[in-house]
């Protein structure tokens, strides 16, 4: 199971890698073992401003659909249109070819909210 020490993550399984107030948003190597080969992305919030908690999309696998949680509130200003043609990148490099979106934090201190790696390993029982 990678997880990065660099990054910040959610309860809900989304890792968030932080640059200025531009955040990547994209699923954990544990939430794309769990879901299994995922077939679409759905996100249509692009340039919308999407609370925290909020959905900003989907995911579907082979036998599920399931929920994308925003991290932080901001206004979404990039999807990975690779995913369009390419959606099994998030099983193969969730963290890298697999992101979903990047957003443009509205208060980047709701970043503060986010569990470090240790945290996050501690959630899922690695």
């Amino acid at each position: 199971m990678i997880i990065p020490e660099e990054l910040k993550y959610t309860k809900d399984h989304e890792w968030v890698k932080i640059e200025g107030d531009v955040v990547t948003i994209g699923i954990t190597d544990f939430a794309q073992s769990e879901l299994g080969d995922i077939v679409y992305v759905d996100v249509d919030t692009l340039d919308e401003t999407v609370e925290a908690d909020e959905v900003f999309g989907s995911v579907e696998a082979v036998k599920t659909v399931s929920d994308l949680f925003m991290p932080v509130t901001g206004e979404v200003v990039e999807f990975n249109e690779e995913l369009e043609d390419e959606p099994e990148n998030v099983n193969t490099d969730p963290y890298g070819k697999g992101w979903m979106i990047k957003v443009k934090v509205s208060d980047v201190s709701e970043i503060e909210n986010l569990l470090d790696a240790q945290g996050y390993k501690a959630i899922i029982g690695a």
